[in-house]
């Protein structure tokens, strides 16, 4: 272990300036191979402490918790670890190419998420061959892209149960989300093919739909914003269920003087599920909503609820998608139904809610009119947009 120590020490302490691309490259497929036999050796001594309950020394009940308690892993990862170890006793040719390095952790997981102690009996009853299974499995490992070894592998549960029932589509379907102290969210989702075709189909029509000139999102930010525009179609909708007694809806609160203050006010008002978001954050969202007025008592007790109201009547909003149509921002389109009604003047600071002080802006171009962009209908009706420093974002020939 030392002289695995001193090669690492040796490694950090080339200057990576030095050397040429090709040396790059050939480095970064050395390191692969040796993260990979690293990685190897790991799960095989995991597996041997596991064996021995080897954790009862330091008073935990397995190698999972002491992943997590002493090596300080995720629970996600310990467990990938121990079940990695476990699999791999019944398939040795994959142990082997895992431990050469030409097979990755990821890949062994592939299998040891699909195949456990009650598949391998299973199997052996059948009269199923392992080995054949596991000469496959490691040659598509090796010469095959990632997703080619989840095929392989699904060979395999066919073989187990070929005329047995459909299985229940939901019970293998998770999606959690996690809510950070900044108010951001992060979350995983795991469905089966079916549920899968649906959501993809779904975020696919919105990303294609929604390509304005000079995009440069990457497809992982179209995705999101293509997810959050789902969202926002479902809830302008009307249509989804009674949520704590009212229709589910965006819930911001905010003191009246931060949100008529023209200072960006950084977490200034409060979200209904606990987040905290700008003052102008908070403004944008007011544009096209429903405003509720609440006079609060010096100890914090409600005293007067006014009556909601909505900012953008239904009426001028009909008027507003009849003349425009769609997003006005230069270079965008996207359907009146992804668009709120923006206030060219803010109806905070005196802004008539009108038809000749509205336009339609999607949900991306509506932020960037907040922080700095502006569009402006000429008095010929064409909408022309302006970035923050005044110049005109133009698309094409100007008639």
């Amino acid at each position: 272990m030392s002289e695995l120590q001193s090669a690492l020490d040796v490694l950090a302490a080339d200057d990576l300036h030095l050397l040429s691309d090709a040396q790059v490259l050939d480095r970064t497929a050395m390191l692969v191979q040796l993260g990979n036999r690293v990685a190897a050796e790991l799960t095989r001594t995991v597996r041997r402490a596991e064996t021995t309950q080897a954790a009862e020394r330091d008073g935990l009940k397995s190698m999972r918790s002491w992943l997590i308690g002493h090596a300080r892993l995720s629970q996600t990862e310990a467990s990938r670890i121990v079940r990695s170890g476990r699999v791999l006793e019944h398939f040795p040719v994959l142990a082997a190419g895992f431990a050469e390095g030409v097979v990755t952790a990821a890949q062994v997981n592939v299998v040891a998420e699909k195949i456990g102690a009650g598949e391998v009996a299973r199997a052996e009853e059948q009269g199923i061959d392992l080995a054949a299974f596991d000469q496959v499995w490691t040659q598509v490992a090796v010469d095959s892209p990632h997703q080619s070894l989840a095929t392989a592998v699904q060979a395999f549960e066919d073989a187990l149960d070929p005329d047995g029932t459909e299985p229940d589509p939901t019970e293998g379907r998770r999606f959690t989300m996690v809510t950070h102290a900044d108010g951001s969210v992060t979350g995983r989702f795991e469905l089966d093919a079916v549920g899968g075709e649906k959501a993809q189909a779904a975020i696919e029509s919105i990303v294609q739909a929604d390509r304005p000139k000079g995009d440069d999102r990457t497809r992982a930010q179209q995705n999101a914003d293509a997810f959050v525009q789902l969202c926002d179609n479902q809830l302008a909708s009307g249509n989804l269920p009674i949520l704590r007694t009212v229709k589910p809806h965006v819930v911001v609160g905010i003191d009246l003087d931060d949100l008529v203050d023209p200072a960006t006010g950084a977490g200034a008002a409060e979200m209904g599920f606990g987040a905290t978001i700008s003052a102008a954050r908070a403004r944008y969202l007011a544009c096209d909503g429903s405003i509720s007025r609440i006079v609060m008592g010096p100890d914090g007790t409600p005293l007067d609820l006014g009556r909601d109201h909505r900012v953008v009547t239904p009426g001028l909003r009909k008027a507003v998608e009849s003349r425009d149509k769609s997003c006005v921002f230069a270079g965008c389109g996207a359907p009146s139904w992804w668009c709120d009604v923006h206030h060219l003047i803010h109806w905070l600071h005196g802004g008539e809610t009108s038809l000749q002080n509205s336009a339609l802006l999607c949900e991306r171009h509506h932020t960037k009119v907040h922080h700095g962009f502006r569009v402006q209908r000429d008095p010929g009706g064409r909408w022309r947009t302006y970035r923050p420093d005044d110049t005109e974002i133009l698309i094409g020939p100007r008639l």
